[in-house]
């Protein structure tokens, strides 16, 4: 008897897996589209940030302005780009 319950209860666990795999991958697939939908129809909140300028902590000093400072930067082996300075060249 319990040889032919274990492939009746192998088959229905199997089941029970493809049918939740399958509701996860649709609740995946039906949010990745909601964002669209939400932008579209929302008018009342706001989340966007185009246009608004957010200042890295660092660059601050201590009063809270934009430090005057020079700030190291990184260049890699493989960028082709020449560096440009902001500085206006002293002639």
């Amino acid at each position: 008897m319990l040889s032919n319950f274990l492939p009746l209860l192998y088959g229905l666990s199997v089941f029970v897996l493809l049918i939740a795999a399958a509701r996860i991958m649709l609740n995946g697939f039906f949010t990745s589209q909601s964002p669209k939908a939400q932008n579209s129809f929302s008018t009342q909140k706001s989340d966007d940030r185009t246009g608004l300028v957010t200042i890295h902590p660092e660059l601050l000093n201590k009063d809270g302005c934009i430090t005057d400072e020079d700030l190291l930067t990184v260049r890699f082996s493989k960028d082709t780009d020449h560096p440009q300075s902001f500085e206006k060249p002293s002639e």
